[in-house]
């Protein structure tokens, strides 16, 4: 469950309020979070999320705990440049100056249920945080008007996306550790093989929906979409040519193979000898063999490989090393 899910989830229920929630709002430099980041605290003690590696987390506590008391929201500026590092500790490094809004929350406010339901259906949700208070004093988080034509004053608009659907065809036993990754991610994640006897529930606990199905059903039963990857990972011959068929058409922004590059190319080899028509648009979303180079062999490895991959094709990065990267981390 990602951070963001914690939240909902624990303001979803009735007794856990009053709470305060921080929210990141302004990033000036440098900064281990971006803004959009969250820290929520019950009056019953419960903390979920972070705004900072844990630098700040402890001054922020006790901020939280004042609005906690108070029922009044406030801002709270901390400066981590250089000549300020000393302040929270020597040899901080972030270099930046962060604005956090610390809201009171007496009851479920309206944009938890807007996001809990966008998030199940898999729709993007648009959240206003107002951090300086406009006319009537109000600050806090709201969901975003979609009538507006201009953010409010003093506001920052923020797009939390759909979870990643991640469907991996064949349940095998090295699918599993892919599918915990996955789950832990926040990930929806849908197992599905022609075999009944390896796609059961009781053998993938984590995995959103378990299903039997053969190929020819993957499109009409699963529908996936532009924020869907498929992991093709059956070990047979005669389940993956018919899997990869069926992937190859539909609007996957990932598609992995599981086997060495000969495999592939002689599985596309048969799929054009059949007729299927492989456009450099779809090879350009094949990758087969799947994975990053990690350099190991067991399969919570190879899951990581595999994982770490789709999320860097999911966010557009090329997983070089961040010490080669010449732009800034965080853009």
């Amino acid at each position: 469950m990602t951070e963001i899910s914690e939240i909902v989830h624990c303001l979803s229920q009735p007794d856990v309020y009053p709470a305060a929630l921080a929210t990141l709002v302004t990033v000036r430099g440098s900064s281990y979070r971006r803004p959009g980041a969250r820290l929520l605290l019950t009056a019953a003690g419960v903390r979920i999320g972070s705004i900072s590696g844990g630098c700040l987390e402890e001054d922020l506590l006790s901020h939280a705990r004042n609005v906690l008391a108070t029922g009044t929201a406030k801002v709270v500026t901390y400066d981590t440049t250089e000549e300020n590092d000393l302040i929270w500790g020597v040899g901080l490094g972030c270099h930046g100056v962060v604005e956090i809004l610390i809201e009171p929350l007496l009851h479920p406010p309206r944009w938890i249920k807007t996001l809990r339901e966008n998030q199940e259906a898999r729709r993007a949700t648009r959240l206003w945080v107002t951090h300086q208070a406009d006319s009537a004093g109000m600050l806090g988080t709201l969901p975003a008007d979609p009538m507006a034509a201009t953010l409010p004053v003093g506001g920052f608009e923020q797009s939390i996306p759909p979870p990643v659907a991640l469907h991996i065809l064949g349940a095998g036993d090295d699918a599993k550790p892919v599918v915990t990754f996955a789950s832990r991610l926040g990930w929806r994640v849908t197992v599905a093989d022609p075999r009944s006897t390896f796609a059961t529930p009781k053998r993938f606990p984590d995995a959103h929906l378990v299903v039997t199905l053969p190929p020819s059903d993957l499109g009409r039963l699963l529908a996936p979409d532009g924020d869907t990857a498929a992991v093709i990972m059956t070990h047979h011959y005669v389940h993956d040519l018919p899997f990869l068929e069926a992937v190859l058409p539909l609007p996957y922004f990932y598609v992995g193979l599981l086997g060495p590059r000969k495999r592939a190319e002689r599985i596309l080899a048969d799929l054009e000898s059949k007729g299927l028509r492989i456009s450099p648009e779809q090879r350009s979303r094949l990758h087969g063999p799947v994975g990053l180079d990690l350099g190991g062999d067991a399969p919570e490895m190879v899951a990581l490989a595999i994982i770490s991959e789709i999320a860097a094709v999911h966010n557009g990065r090329d997983a070089r090393p961040l010490r080669e990267r010449a732009l800034p981390i965080h853009r």
